[in-house]
């Protein structure tokens, strides 16, 4: 059975799921109080930034803080119970196919749902940013090569994070702990982003980068590049191992 065929029976599994809903929610949550309160982005209390940058950065500060991280810890654990429910992971097992070949597809899909959830906020962003231009007789709409690049910046600094969360939701078979764990996680990352040490911690990257546009755009706030080096090879480090301990621990319960 090929890679292919098995991420097209995993994207069947959740096509009648409840699980895009929850990846549009969060969306919804952060970009229509955007567009209520637009006007606030004048008031930039003597920051240099102008009110679309300011539009934009306050938007994806939700997302990156809180909402990507917690959709992906409610991602893992929806993706990791369709098997347990009723035996699945038996039937999986089953297969001709290694589990490590069947973790990393179900990891892929839990990137897939993540790529999708990034269309969905640059989607809401632009309909919020034209309907706050027309509320504020103001243009908010940035360029598309912008956002697009920097939304995909974000979420793709999301990927060692989600091969952490994945971790914990395969070693951890009781959802409430599993959930539980992944969203504490979470809060140390606004204080994390402000240590030397950043980057060991990857829950705090994607907030990390949006400061670092933030940086760009309000020039003397915050820090304007990324140090690449350690940053990158730890990210690296971090998603194998954890995907390494995922994999070898995929099913084990059920293989005994």
């Amino acid at each position: 059975m090929s890679v292919f065929s098995l991420l097209l029976v995993e994207l069947k599994k959740i096509r009648r799921s409840k699980i895009f809903l929850i990846l549009m929610i969060p969306v919804m949550m952060m970009w229509i109080p955007s567009t209520i309160n637009a006007k606030m982005n004048f008031d930039v209390r003597g920051i240099p930034i102008t009110p679309e940058n300011n539009f934009f950065i306050q938007g994806f500060m939700g997302m990156t803080w809180f909402m990507i991280p917690a959709t992906l810890v409610i991602g893992t654990v929806l993706l990791t119970q369709t098997e347990r429910s009723q035996n699945g992971i038996l039937k999986m097992l089953s297969l001709p196919v290694r589990t490590s070949t069947l973790c990393l597809t179900k990891f892929a899909v839990l990137i897939f749902l993540s790529m999708v959830q990034m269309v969905f906020c640059i989607g809401a962003y632009y309909a919020s940013a034209a309907i706050a231009s027309q509320l504020q007789n103001y243009n908010f709409i940035l360029n598309p090569s912008f956002v697009c690049v920097n939304a995909l910046a974000l979420y793709w600094g999301a990927v060692p994070m989600a091969a952490v969360f994945w971790m914990f939701a395969i070693l951890i078979k009781t959802p409430v702990f599993s959930v539980g764990l992944g969203l504490v996680s979470i809060v140390p990352s606004v204080l994390v982003i402000h240590t030397k040490m950043w980057f060991v911690y990857p829950m705090s990257y994607p907030f990390y980068l949006l400061m670092v546009q933030y940086g760009k755009a309000a020039e003397g706030m915050y820090a304007t590049q990324i140090d690449r080096m350690p940053w990158l090879p730890v990210a690296v480090i971090i998603t194998v191992l954890a995907l390494a301990v995922s994999c070898i621990r995929f099913g084990a319960s059920e293989r005994r």
